[in-house]
């Protein structure tokens, strides 16, 4: 499997913000953001037609207008199309909503036309990823396979998709998810070139290093890094995965807090370079809602943590011993 599109910068700019996640966020404030990623050097950028019903994809289609297609890498989702309703389709945990509502739809019909209303949103002529997004059991409870089946089945969205790639109305696709089972299952049912995994390789969790990270060096797809906060709760936040931190996250958390300490490390920073030591992870895409967040977020990538950090997570048992950590990879 190859690569088709562009390459993405190892820090990108994920779009929940830009669509009032967790509080609203002014058009202003919103352009500001995108140009204060453009002056870090970002140029990945991923929003999807969920993030506040098409208002995180109109924000960045126009921050980015003035910007050369070719500088930068653009992804987006399908699986959710949006159809006009005057009372929107409020979800937590967005605070706005543009008047339209959410219908799950993972045909290659509903594909093509998510693919094609997200290109006018955004205004561009082509999009470099499209992620199906939230196929997964904790997005779909017990509809998961019966959603699966008809994504991975004849005219389904993974077939759509690869047309669309073949087209060149995108150059790849895959899947935007918060858990591991659907990738592998993608993996082997298609032919997927990357993933967005949100929040399960993280200095939390770990789980992709058993089976899915294998297979993806295995059949040449990379991952790109959402949630490296796991919700903002490594960077001091109270929730985890969307919903207040239980117990063992908090003392878990704590354990990492002290090492952090013995050595004089940011942990937030220690969090967004983590998951960038894997060979397998191209970028790591934290949110941000403001030009403060955004700078902060591509400062955290720069800070220098020394090695004895890591080893001692490693002595502590706070990441499994086969986990790549910076100072054993390679510079690229």
């Amino acid at each position: 499997m190859n690569q088709r599109y562009r390459p993405i910068t190892r820090l990108g700019l994920g779009g929940t913000g830009l669509g009032d996640m967790y509080h609203a966020t002014s058009d202003e404030a919103a352009n500001a953001t995108v140009d204060a990623a453009w002056e870090a050097g970002i140029r990945y950028f991923d929003t999807a037609p969920h993030y506040g019903t098409g208002l995180s994809e109109l924000r960045f289609g126009h921050a980015l207008r003035r910007r050369s297609r070719a500088d930068y890498t653009l992804s987006t989702k399908v699986g959710r199309v949006l159809v006009p309703d005057v009372a929107g389709d409020m979800q937590s945990p967005f605070v706005s909503s543009l008047p339209f509502r959410r219908v799950l739809d993972y045909t290659a019909d509903g594909a093509r036309r998510s693919v094609e209303d997200s290109l006018q949103r955004l205004a561009i002529g082509s999009i470099d990823i499209v992620y199906v997004h939230d196929l997964s059991p904790d997005a779909l409870g017990g509809e998961f396979d019966h959603y699966y089946r008809i994504a991975a089945g004849p005219g389904g969205a993974f077939e759509g998709l690869v047309k669309m790639r073949q087209e060149g109305l995108i150059k790849g696709w895959g899947l935007g998810v918060n858990t591991i089972e659907p990738c592998m299952r993608a993996l082997r049912d298609s032919d997927p070139d990357i993933f967005l995994l949100a929040g399960r390789y993280t200095l939390m969790e770990t789980t992709p290093l058993q089976a899915l990270f294998p297979l993806c060096a295995e059949r040449g797809a990379q991952v790109v890094q959402g949630g490296p906060f796991n919700s903002g709760f490594l960077a001091g936040g109270t929730n985890y995965d969307y919903g207040p931190a239980n117990q063992a996250q908090n003392e878990h958390r704590d354990r990492l807090r002290q090492v952090a300490a013995r050595h004089q490390v940011d942990l937030a920073a220690a969090a967004l370079q983590f998951g960038l030591a894997h060979p397998v992870v191209v970028a790591t895409i934290p949110g941000a809602s403001s030009p403060e967040h955004l700078r902060r977020n591509a400062s955290l990538l720069s800070i220098e943590i020394p090695e004895g950090f890591w080893r001692e997570l490693l002595a502590e048992g706070l990441i499994p011993p086969e986990t790549p950590i910076p100072s054993r990879t390679p510079q690229q």
